[in-house]
Formats: C-alpha cells, sequence, structure tokens
C-alpha cells in the first residue's frame, strides 16, 4: 500500500488487536429493550491479517532485506 509507514502500519495493527480482544470479551450488550453488535469477529481477524502482513512486508523492506538477490555462477 502506497503511502503507508510503518508506523502507521503498526498503529493499525494494534488497534485491530485491541479491537479483537474486546469483542472478544463481549459480543453485544443489551439494555432496556435496546441491543449494539460490536463487530464481526471475522473481519477483526481479517483487518489483523492484512495490518500483520503489511508490518511484516514493511518491517523488510526497512531491514533492507526487502528485495530476493539471485546470484548466478558459472
Amino acid at each position: 500500500m502506497a503511502g503507508i509507514t510503518l508506523a502507521q502500519a503498526e498503529a493499525q495493527l494494534a488497534l485491530w488487536l485491541t479491537a479483537s480482544e474486546r469483542v472478544s470479551q463481549k459480543q453485544s450488550y443489551s439494555i432496556a429493550g435496546r441491543s449494539l453488535s460490536f463487530a464481526d469477529l471475522a473481519d477483526i481477524n481479517a483487518q489483523i491479517r492484512y495490518w500483520d502482513s503489511e508490518v511484516k512486508k514493511l518491517s523488510r523492506v526497512a531491514s533492507g532485506r526487502g528485495r530476493i538477490r539471485y546470484a548466478v555462477s558459472e
């Protein structure tokens, strides 16, 4: 994703991990006949996988391991 920094990706990953923790504690809330449902855990897990892969990719690039180099000897 163009323009996303490693710090931004890490922040997004942290937010989605927090969301997962909160949803795992309570899926919905009801009071006086009204209810509030939290985000679908499957959607949160998909976001966690996405941001985790972005963090790993940006970390490899930052450490200089972002490219695969081949050496051919004769």
